[in-house]
């Protein structure tokens, strides 16, 4: 299994997002020695929120567009109640969920985050939580809502808010130690004939 320094974790984010649901796993995950990236729309900063009340802002690494899910092992998709509802409507981001899932890396989401996971249409028939007032949009998507700090299903990683956040990043970095490493293969033409 990969240790977690050699772990590369994609955060997907723009304005509006809770700023302890970026900034909290971002710093766990980097004490942990994991690389962490930021994309968003823009490479412009993004603007976290507090609640409602304007929080820091982060200038992201590259945009939605330059990411390939290939070179990442993991997804966070932090909550804010504008960050998701924004990055719904944006096909790519929704192409960009679904390629994590295909390749059966772990995605998590918190707080509003899961309405991302709703739009790729990857909870039905899993258990999952959320903020409360979207847990309605989950169980229509399919899902089986619980009300617990970090909900793990398969591949996907689910929590209720910021106070969550330990819980769900512990939840997420467990599932990046049990990716299996990619043993060393043999190109074919270095194959014995």
């Amino acid at each position: 299994m990969p240790s977690l320094p050699n772990a590369r974790v994609l955060i997907v984010a723009t304005d509006g997002f809770e700023e302890w649901e970026l900034f909290g796993p971002r710093e766990i995950l980097q004490k942990r020695g994991a690389e962490v990236v930021l994309a968003s729309l823009k490479t412009d900063p993004i603007q976290a929120t507090v609640h409602d009340d304007p929080g820091k802002t982060i200038r992201p690494d590259l945009t939605i567009d330059d990411v390939i899910a290939d070179d990442f092992d993991a997804l966070i998709l932090p909550g804010g109640v504008r960050n998701p509802d924004h990055l719904r409507l944006h096909g790519n981001v929704i192409e960009l969920i679904k390629s994590f899932d295909r390749q059966g890396k772990p995605i998590g989401a918190i707080c509003h985050g899961p309405w991302l996971l709703v739009e790729a249409d990857l909870l039905r028939g899993k258990v999952a939580t959320s903020w409360p007032s979207i847990r309605t949009d989950l169980r229509n998507a399919g899902a089986k809502v619980v009300d617990e700090p970090a909900v793990t299903d398969g591949n996907t990683v689910t929590s209720r808010n910021p106070d969550d956040v330990e819980a769900f990043t512990n939840a997420v970095i467990g599932l990046v130690e049990e990716i299996p490493e990619v043993e060393e293969i043999l190109h074919p033409s270095e194959l014995p004939a």
